[in-house]
């Protein structure tokens, strides 16, 4: 098992024929070509011949490497990884990384920007390049039809994960988003805060969105015991955690309690409110969400325990049964897994001081 770039891995080409072009030549998968070379019985004849011709035409020489870049025994995983949050990024790393280890499977990295719809179809593709049979997807990517149809005509199995919007196209792996939103929005209202204000995640997560209207939901439930939330604007990182908690600690009405979507965007917000001259929690109580970062931070950030690892974890297994499935022509079961979510409660939130 290694961890590498896919960029750096499709650098070096030859001049030779490759098992991409013979699928390519024929239009099938590179693992109905693999099929092919390996002898196996569950090709149709005429696939057969279109991909034996095919093989002589390009002067293709099956080897050993070849097979396996095609998937024939191993198992090759991509994860395609957009979020800025580099303890969350750890979190899901190791996780992916023993969900590997424990199905003797190859895992290969690449990074993909959020937003960047482009760059974000080109690395798949370079990925299915490299010879992967599954790949790990996180929101909004899961989420993108188009991406799941071309991967899936290529015979690549597929796990989304952390996405909060299931539609059965691909089986997901994640914790209910909304549920844990209203979960945290409702601690701080039974703690006696009624003036909180929020801060979304980027809004091309469904995590973010549905984050969003458990507190909503929470918020409206409580009725006249709260006033209306102000909301701000993040997209997960530290900094648009502090530009957040800028805005909305600037108002006459300055809130008793923020819950920000994730522990970067928390710690943002408590760097903000030190420079501002209050106490947190004493002044201002903060929340946050993931417990990737929150036990380390003064002082300790409540938040929502969301499981990174073992999500990861979970998927990768999900992803090396479905390849194991296809390989022997077994039925693929799409699935949506719910992973419990935990509240921590630490030193961060604490009922309003009276006025």
């Amino acid at each position: 098992m290694t961890v590498k770039s896919a960029r750096g891995a499709g650098k070096k080409r030859t001049s030779a024929a490759t098992i991409y072009d013979v699928a390519r030549r024929v239009g099938v998968s590179p693992m109905t070509v693999s099929r092919v070379v390996n002898g196996e019985s569950n090709v149709r004849e005429a696939t057969r011949d279109a991909v034996q011709k095919a093989m002589r035409e390009l002067q293709f020489r099956p080897n050993k490497a070849a097979r396996s870049l095609a998937g024939a025994q191993e198992i090759r995983i991509g994860l395609l990884y957009n979020n800025p949050s580099v303890a969350y990024f750890t979190a899901l790393l190791l996780g992916a990384l023993d969900g590997s280890s424990r199905n003797a499977a190859q895992l290969v990295v690449d990074k993909s920007e959020v937003g960047d719809a482009v760059a974000a179809t080109q690395a798949v593709r370079t990925l299915i390049k490299g010879g992967i049979n599954g790949i790990l997807l996180t929101a909004p990517l899961s989420e993108r039809s188009d991406l799941i149809a071309e991967l899936k005509e290529q015979e690549v199995s597929i796990v989304g994960m952390a996405t909060s919007s299931f539609t059965g196209e691909i089986t997901c792996v994640g914790i209910d988003d909304f549920k844990a939103g209203y979960d945290l929005t409702k601690y701080l209202i039974g703690l006696g805060h009624s003036r909180i204000a929020f801060i979304s995640g980027h809004p091309s997560h469904s995590s973010s969105r549905q984050r969003r209207a458990g507190f909503e939901a929470a918020i409206k439930e409580a009725g006249a015991k709260v006033e209306k939330p102000r909301v701000a604007q993040g997209d997960y990182s530290y900094r648009s955690g502090m530009e957040a908690a800028e805005e909305l600690l600037s108002g006459k009405t300055a809130p008793t309690a923020i819950f920000a979507s994730n522990d970067d965007m928390a710690s943002g917000a408590m760097s903000v409110a030190h420079r501002k001259g209050l106490e947190v929690p004493k002044d201002l109580s903060v929340v946050g969400f993931d417990d990737t970062i929150a036990s380390s931070l003064w002082p300790a950030l409540t938040t929502i325990r969301q499981p990174v690892g073992e999500i990861a974890a979970t998927a990768i297994n999900l992803i090396a049964q479905e390849v194991r499935d296809r390989r022997n022509d077994r039925p693929v079961e799409i699935q949506n897994i719910t992973v419990p979510h935990l509240l921590v409660e630490r030193e961060s939130a604490v009922p309003p001081r009276k006025r």
